[in-house]
């Protein structure tokens, strides 16, 4: 009932910016092809973060 005065968690944080940084990367994709592979790095790197918090749950 009261879950909305509840913070987000590290996990679901990192989430978010992982999807928006592959929203940016496939945005970037068709201009850019540099910048759209170092912005998929960047959604990797943060997707090994999300598994490793999953992982010590």
């Amino acid at each position: 009932m009261f879950g909305w005065f509840k913070g987000k968690t590290e996990e679901e944080k990192l989430t978010i910016r992982y999807k928006a940084l592959l929203q940016e990367s496939y945005d970037l994709s068709t201009t850019d092809r540099a910048a759209s592979d170092i912005k998929r790095a960047e959604a990797e790197e943060l997707g090994k973060k999300i598994e490793d918090l999953r992982k010590n749950k």
